[in-house]
């Protein structure tokens, strides 16, 4: 399964996740010293809250989600064709969980 990540700053971590606990009716997955996530399943959504003093309501990042690492490199073959550079990232740890990754680089 495919799903969109979204990493949000928040300024204040406990009134964000009561907040988005009742936006989206669900109790944080994990919750750990300044970062939180959740797994929405409607829409099909990781939601994740990274408390950065000051820059509350900002963009942290924005990722996709998927079932593999055959679908990483799969996306990342197809993305460098397309002529969009990449920065590699494997068996790194990010937001709490061991990762193969990869950042797409240069958006306008």
């Amino acid at each position: 399964m495919s799903r969109l990540q979204l990493a949000l700053n928040v300024d204040d971590l406990g009134a964000s996740i009561e907040f988005y606990s009742r936006l989206f009716d669900t109790a944080p997955a994990k919750v750990r010293d300044g970062y939180a996530n959740f797994v929405v399943e409607q829409p099909p959504l990781k939601l994740v809250l990274m408390e950065n003093a000051g820059r509350g309501g900002t963009l942290n990042h924005l990722g996709v989600e998927v079932a593999s690492t055959d679908t990483v490199d799969a996306e990342q073959r197809r993305l460098a064709a397309a002529g969009l550079a990449s920065r590699d990232e494997r068996d790194t740890t990010c937001c709490y969980a061991r990762q193969d990754k990869f950042w797409v680089e240069g958006s306008p």
